[in-house]
């Protein structure tokens, strides 16, 4: 079974997302952007999920986390939570 680790922001806007994006391009640390941003409880951990099967998430997440490029920023990805910020740290 695969697995992964990734560090998200999640926002309610993309516009939101597209500013903290801006930020992070600019060199911003991603763990106190998703620490004072993101509406997840991973937040509080830096936006850390941890590790985690695939199909654990919904779709749109999974399939950046286990298809897209491994340590390169991904986003806005469109979910029913809202819009993420998705970095993969890692997959098995």
């Amino acid at each position: 079974m695969a697995t992964a680790s990734a560090v998200h922001i999640l926002v309610k806007t993309e516009k939101e997302a597209r500013e903290i994006l801006s930020l992070l391009n600019k060199g911003k640390s991603f763990s106190v952007l998703a620490k004072k941003h993101s509406i997840c409880p991973s937040g509080k951990k830096g936006g850390d999920l941890g590790e985690f099967r695939r199909g654990q998430m919904v779709k749109a997440f999974d399939d950046v986390v286990f298809k897209k490029s491994v340590l390169t920023l991904h986003g806005p990805i469109k979910t029913k939570f809202g819009y993420h910020l998705i970095k993969t740290l890692y997959r098995n």
